[in-house]
């Protein structure tokens, strides 16, 4: 005799209604988790290169400065506020998706990889217009421009990639320990 979980999407293939609040803060806590990730692999390998480890919150609050600057209103401290916008968008981007994965029932996948795969969809998208603001209000020259983009990439999939797997583990959508196959008897 065959068993499923009538409630457990993973089981019958069918959506299972996520609370927005859930969604929210399993987007948030993925967000957060994300960039944390991503600001660590990003220190080491510019610590391992040798260039300072802080030059991504430099670039990141140079660019808030300037359009701070825009507006007549003068900023310092680039590093501290790169910083913190780092600290204020990504966990903002992770619960905007956890929102619309809530919300939207195309969005509930049942697998791990595709919770993974639909993360990293949404962050590099998401984040091409911030990439570009930066390439044009710091004026930067083409190699710097090729350099930033293929850094940015790879560094945004680090933090979708646990974006992913937090929304994955906290939606249900994957085990935390892979459950051992019974086998039915006949």
């Amino acid at each position: 005799m065959e068993r499923t979980l009538q409630s457990d999407r993973r089981m019958t293939g069918c959506g299972v209604l996520i609370s927005f609040s859930k969604g929210l803060r399993w987007g948030f806590l993925g967000g957060l988790f994300g960039t944390m990730v991503m600001d660590l692999v990003l220190m080491g390998t510019l610590s391992a290169v040798g260039l300072p480890a802080l030059t991504c919150f430099s670039i990141v609050g140079s660019t808030v400065a300037r359009l701070f600057l825009m507006q007549s209103v003068e900023m310092v401290y680039t590093i501290q506020l790169g910083v913190i916008t780092h600290y204020l968008v990504g966990p903002l981007f992770g619960a905007v998706f956890g929102m619309l994965v809530a919300r939207i029932e195309a969005l509930q996948v049942n697998t791990l990889k595709k919770s993974i795969l639909l993360a990293i969809i949404f962050i590099e998208i998401l984040s091409q217009p911030m990439l570009a603001v930066t390439t044009i209000l710091l004026k930067m020259t083409i190699p710097a421009i090729l350099q930033w983009y293929s850094g940015a990439f790879i560094m945004h999939m680090f933090m979708a990639v646990v974006l992913g797997a937090v929304m994955g583990y906290g939606l249900g959508s994957a085990p935390l320990i892979k459950q051992p196959r019974t086998q039915s008897k006949s």
